[in-house]
């Protein structure tokens, strides 16, 4: 059994990831915003993070995925769950339509969802989102939670700073370095390096101001 962190709408595309990739039962969510005992998709809200080690006392949990969509809140999560149980698994599913190049390395708690394309020797980072049709060309790095909005594409040997994002149908071309805590706006082309901490968008992408970290974009 495991547990899916999160109860709003990405949770639904991972309960549907965990459900195709068949190798897992889901005992129920975990969400601190939801009330204990709703409903998603025919899964129960069991509680929030501070109940985990009272949940892993009393079921065999063998780990989870934190199942939300924003890079920053997800990592959020990710704390409070190391803080109430500091050995918690976490478990990375590829979608089984999903292509996965040769040699190419995904890191603990990461999905990579329906129609991906990940080319050979690229490594991804732990709890990294690679939505759904979107493409990482080779030798391409993706940093620690962030994350590939539907249909965008990113050339060969880019490299996306931890907790950047990168929204809906953008561009990078190759040899690209996008900084950290980076949003790159839907329908961008990046033509040149991308610093920390910005808002960039455009044909092509141009710098539109400074981000603060845990600044919501979705």
């Amino acid at each position: 059994m495991i547990l899916i962190f999160g109860a709003a709408g990405h949770a639904k595309v991972i309960i549907d990831l965990v459900e195709k990739e068949g190798s897992h039962e889901i005992l129920g969510l975990i969400d601190s915003s939801k009330k204990k005992g709703d409903d998603l998709m025919g899964y129960k809200i069991l509680g929030q993070e501070s109940d985990l080690p009272d949940i892993m006392a009393n079921h065999s949990i063998k780990g989870g995925v934190i199942a939300i969509g924003d890079n920053g809140l997800r990592k959020k999560v990710n704390d409070k769950i190391l803080r109430a149980c500091p050995d918690f698994n976490f478990l990375s599913f590829v979608h089984p339509s999903a292509s996965m190049g040769k040699s190419a390395e995904v890191g603990i708690g990461s999905v990579i969802l329906a129609g991906v394309i990940v080319n050979s020797d690229c490594r991804i980072g732990n709890h990294c989102i690679l939505n759904t049709n979107s493409s990482l060309d080779h030798d391409s790095v993706m940093n620690n939670f962030s994350s590939l909005a539907p249909n965008s594409t990113v050339g060969g040997n880019v490299k996306i700073g931890e907790v950047s994002s990168i929204a809906l149908g953008a561009n990078i071309i190759q040899n690209i370095t996008i900084g950290k805590h980076a949003l790159i706006g839907a329908g961008s082309v990046v033509v040149e390096d991308i610093k920390d901490f910005s808002v960039n968008y455009g044909v092509p992408s141009k710098f539109i101001r400074n981000r603060k970290k845990d600044e919501k974009y979705i």
